[in-house]
């Protein structure tokens, strides 16, 4: 036992073949070493002092700090059951997951994959944001990003990974979301619109859109327009909405709207009750009304909630402080740079 120890201490490097005898995985075990009835490759050198001194046991190896990853990702929510994990339906959580437990080898409690915004069926993203954590560190996040995509669907895809700070948290850093929702308006739709476009075949206004948008604007109590959820439970109805634009283009009608976030369907209720203004079915000041009321049921008599795949989550935005990237980690990816070769077919 003492010869195994002597031939352990100092080495840089080591392959031994450990036995299962009870003092060697003993004595291995208070080195701080692993050991396996297998074939097990040993580093040494950042754990042990020289061989004169003995180990050190302050400068063992342990186990390193969980790393954070932080990911922007698009997708097209359109056949999915909208973003949060479920086991009876695909969503965009679920199939992530899968991908990175293929790549990491970990399961989905280790991964503690969480989303920036549990998105709806039918909704669409082009700046989602999730974070993810692993034991281990990354040399280069592009081998890992390529992966990703290539499991994935094409109708999903990582825009973007990078290292994130131990304090990031994907939904509870946020400052604000940006949400927008496209209205084709005009009497036959543009079948290259349909799938990411809401049609109104009703000529629409967009001064009074424009004037009920401004209603919105600033610190409300939205409770008249959120659906009830069982997801969040208790929730804080009141939100801050910084801007709300009825931007027209050609045929299509763009809704933008940034808030500090936003209750269960509160933005396409909005649009909704945008919608019947804009046929001048309604004067601008029922938002003003509706608000006040804090009933959802007030609003249900003017309108129902705006379709989902005219819906999509544009960005989320957190401050500079909280995305900055801790020490000794990789560059952030966003995605692998293709390179032309040169053509080595003979000519004729």
């Amino acid at each position: 036992m003492e010869n195994l120890l002597h031939s352990l201490i100092g080495l840089e490097k080591a392959t031994v073949f450990i036995f299962p005898v009870s003092s060697q995985q003993m004595a291995l075990a208070a080195l701080g070493f692993s050991y396996s009835p297998k074939r097990l490759s040993l580093s040494f050198a950042k754990c042990l002092r020289h061989r004169d001194d003995g180990p050190d046991l302050a400068t063992l190896s342990r186990p390193s700090s969980p790393h954070k990853w932080r990911m922007v990702i698009a997708y097209d929510g359109k056949k999915f059951a909208g973003w949060q994990y479920q086991e009876s339906a695909p969503t965009i959580q679920c199939l992530i997951e899968k991908a990175l437990t293929r790549i990491t080898k970990l399961d989905r409690k280790q991964l503690r994959l969480v989303g920036a915004g549990r998105t709806d069926a039918g909704v669409h993203a082009w700046g989602q944001v999730a974070h993810f954590i692993t034991p281990f560190n990354y040399d280069c996040l592009e081998s890992i990003h390529a992966a990703l995509n290539g499991l994935l669907p094409s109708e999903i895809r990582v825009r973007e990974i990078s290292p994130a700070c131990p304090e990031f948290h994907a939904r509870f850093s946020t400052i604000s979301k940006l949400y927008h929702y496209k209205i084709y308006n005009d009497l036959i739709m543009d079948p290259f619109q349909s799938r990411y476009a809401y049609h109104s075949g009703y000529k629409l206004n967009p001064v009074v859109m424009r004037e009920a948008a401004s209603y919105f604007v600033g610190r409300h109590d939205f409770t008249s327009f959120a659906n009830v959820s069982h997801r969040d439970g208790l929730v804080n109805p009141v939100k801050e909405i910084f801007q709300f634009h009825v931007k027209e283009m050609d045929h299509v009608f763009q809704i933008e709207v940034e808030g500090t976030g936003f209750l269960y369907r509160q933005v396409r209720n909005m649009v909704a009750l945008l919608i019947e203004i804009g046929r001048e079915a309604l004067p601008p000041v029922v938002v003003r009304d509706i608000l006040a009321a804090c009933n959802r049921r007030e609003l249900a008599k003017f309108a129902m909630s705006a379709p989902p795949h005219g819906l999509c989550l544009m960005s989320v935005n957190y401050s500079d402080d909280i995305l900055k990237a801790p020490a000794g980690c990789p560059a952030s990816s966003f995605g692998r740079p293709q390179t032309a070769s040169k053509c080595r077919l003979p000519f004729y």
